[in-house]
């Protein structure tokens, strides 16, 4: 293959027990969605992407299966259960797509506010050798601080720093090269993307044209309600 991924797989990370919000998220209705349903449906809606798995806690398979199956009935899917972090998790993910698919997108299933246009844009920056996600400039300063003392250490450059969002993605020959090598080295990681580097594969961010939060504290939940319900009333034809 020497072009962009024709036949995508897709892994939404939806394990987790939810400890900073304060009780499992994934399944919680949000503007009459289970929230990890959103981008679900997202997905099912994009001809490139043929595969979906998620991965979740195993208590919740059963309800996940039932989700995938109402949203996107038409998209071949399978529910798995996630591992101890999310770096397993996602691992489990990338190895349940099968090898029809020659490129793989990991999104975290607290996003619900994804744009197929951006997941497409990133899609098309994929080549052997190279991946990409979304992601937005840093818009506050941020400070190395002493973990100790509480005391600045370095401001760093604000115009030179992105916050990285999902999905993040690659071939899958790429992408399960990285994460085998992570898994094999025991490496901690918060996303794909670092592992991509540590593969040594070229990494391009990729601006998400709107909103594109994760839901993290009680407080997202109306914020992204909000989001989602203005969203489909643009959406509706006048």
């Amino acid at each position: 293959m020497s072009g962009s991924p024709e036949a995508w797989g897709a892994v939404i990370v939806a394990a987790g027990r939810g400890e900073r919000f304060g009780r499992p998220k994934q399944l919680l209705d949000v503007a009459g969605l289970p929230l990890a349903g959103w981008s679900i449906q997202t997905f099912a809606g994009m001809a490139e992407i043929v595969e979906l798995v998620v991965a979740t806690e195993p208590a919740w398979l059963e309800a996940m299966q039932e989700l995938c199956a109402r949203v996107a009935p038409e998209l071949r899917s399978s529910v798995i259960a996630g591992g101890a972090t999310r770096r397993e998790s996602a691992h489990n993910g990338v190895r349940a797509i099968s090898h029809a698919c020659d490129g793989i997108l990991i999104h975290d299933g607290a996003r619900p506010l994804v744009r197929a246009a951006d997941v497409r844009a990133a899609m098309h920056e994929v080549v052997p050798g190279r991946g990409a996600l979304l992601g937005a400039p840093v818009v506050d300063t941020v400070k190395i601080v002493d973990a100790r003392t509480r005391t600045v250490v370095e401001t760093l450059e604000r115009d030179r720093l992105w916050a990285a969002q999902t999905p993040q993605m690659a071939t899958a020959a790429d992408l399960r090269r990285a994460h085998d090598l992570a898994a094999r080295n025991g490496s901690l990681a918060t996303d794909d993307a670092v592992l991509l580097e540590r593969a040594g594969i070229e990494v391009v961010i990729v601006p998400a044209s709107g909103e594109n939060f994760k839901v993290t504290l009680p407080g997202d939940i109306a914020r992204a309600e909000a989001a989602l319900r203005e969203r489909d009333a643009a959406e509706v034809p006048r």
